[in-house]
């Protein structure tokens, strides 16, 4: 599926495939990978600040450092949780991007969308947080292709 107006292709992975890569993450994680957050991001200056990574982030782990709060985050997402994953065509040789939905505190929906990468001549891994902001609409059962009901 194409979706021109933000220059990405996007498709579902297998229930296996999101699982491989949910298992890599967390074993990156639990070795020293590095996260990369973008806290502050240019669309951030056109949306409402409750949307944006910095507030969601400041408002579900207030007294925590927001690198150590997404890194305990990230390993705890779920195949059920994933939306899609994302190719951008405007930087085609970097690794895609996955999309999540996770809720917390029983009704705030955040949205998450991480790309994993190989850095460097010694094997570094880093993740890259593009989004963990609350949901700008709610979200609904078909947009989780492994959902449970």
């Amino acid at each position: 599926m194409n979706d021109s107006k933000d220059n990405t292709k996007t498709r579902i992975e297998s229930k296996l495939e999101v699982n491989t890569y949910l298992q890599k993450l967390k074993y990156a994680l639990d070795h020293d990978a590095q996260i990369t957050f973008q806290a502050r991001r240019l669309v951030d200056k056109k949306r409402d600040e409750k949307y944006t990574n910095q507030y969601t982030v400041d408002t579900l782990f207030p007294d925590e450092n927001p690198v150590d709060a997404l890194k305990r985050e990230l390993k705890t997402l779920t195949v059920e949780e994933y939306m899609k994953t994302v190719q951008d065509l405007r930087f085609p040789k970097r690794s895609e991007m996955r999309e999540f939905g996770k809720v917390y505190n029983g009704m705030q929906d955040v949205y998450i969308k991480i790309r994993v990468e190989l850095l460097g001549l010694d094997g570094n891994t880093t993740t890259f947080v593009m989004s963990f902001h609350f949901a700008e609409k709610p979200f609904t059962t078909d947009m989780f292709p492994y959902k449970e009901n």
